[in-house]
């Protein structure tokens, strides 16, 4: 230690760059071509990729508190995913800054790898509750990953829990949607919106659950932005082409706008 009380002998002790594993993230983006531009493209996402796996640890840590009545627990867990998403959001804004020209110099180096191979994506999707089997097979090649994937499709989303949730405080859901099949997207349901009409025309009386509505309404706007600026940053560098892997690229970016999570928590808003 010196005068100032800084420590400059490590011999001993775990540094910074030991404890972050530093040498192997830096060390992990290798450029296919001699092009500058590429290590935008790779850092970006790979950071990305570190922003979803917080997203998932805090989603399913929420899911767990939320089985166990544990609100006030699983709001802290879901204000961090929201803050995240904002992370993941802005990351558009850097990537926007490669131009068509620049992307196409290296672009045939990425092969069939392709964005819409994330597998942290999917899971990310899978929590909120959105299902689609088709997905699955793109993941058949890594027989440990695909196992991985079908856990998470089979498993119940944050707004399944929810709904569990709105049941044991006493509301009227029907028996189905609490053991229903959790590989199929919601589709929404009468009863559950009667349950969260009553929650919003009585705040104070169900205050957890209207913060816990709040919360996941958040984390859906959230993910709708981040859809939009991603079919946007695409649109902007490739246009309408075919995407790398054989992708429907900004095509299928546009379709999916359009779906909700959450569908009664939108609804609501117009029935009270």
């Amino acid at each position: 230690m010196n005068d100032k009380g800084i420590y400059t002998d490590f011999k001993e002790r775990m540094t910074y760059g030991e404890y972050l594993n530093l040498d192997k993230i830096l060390a992990s983006q290798t450029r296919l071509s001699d092009h500058h531009d590429e290590m935008l493209f790779i850092v970006i996402h790979q950071v990305s990729e570190l922003w979803m796996k917080l997203i998932l640890h805090e989603i399913n840590g929420a899911i767990e508190a939320i089985q166990q009545d544990e609100l006030p627990e699983a709001f802290k867990m879901l204000a961090r995913v929201s803050r995240t998403q904002t992370q993941l959001i802005q990351s558009w804004d850097v990537l926007a800054t490669l131009t068509p020209a620049e992307y196409m110099e290296f672009r045939d180096e990425l092969g069939q790898a392709s964005g819409f191979q994330s597998y942290q994506n999917r899971q990310i999707e899978f929590a909120l509750g959105y299902k689609q089997p088709h997905i699955l097979k793109i993941y058949e090649k890594d027989p440990a990953l695909a196992a991985t994937l079908k856990e998470s499709f089979e498993a119940p989303s944050i707004y399944d829990v929810a709904i569990q949730a709105l049941y044991r405080a006493g509301f009227p859901i029907k028996e189905q949607l609490l053991t229903r099949d959790y590989s199929e997207t919601y589709e929404g349901d009468t009863s559950v919106a009667y349950a969260w009409l009553q929650v919003y025309q009585d705040v104070d009386q169900y205050w957890d659950l209207y913060q816990l509505a709040e919360k996941l309404v958040d984390i859906e706007d959230c993910h709708q932005q981040w859809r939009f600026r991603h079919m946007k940053t695409v649109e902007r560098i490739i246009g309408h082409k075919i995407g790398t892997g054989g992708s429907a690229g900004v095509s299928y970016l546009k379709s999916v706008l359009d779906h909700r999570f959450f569908p009664e928590l939108w609804d609501v808003r117009t029935k009270l």
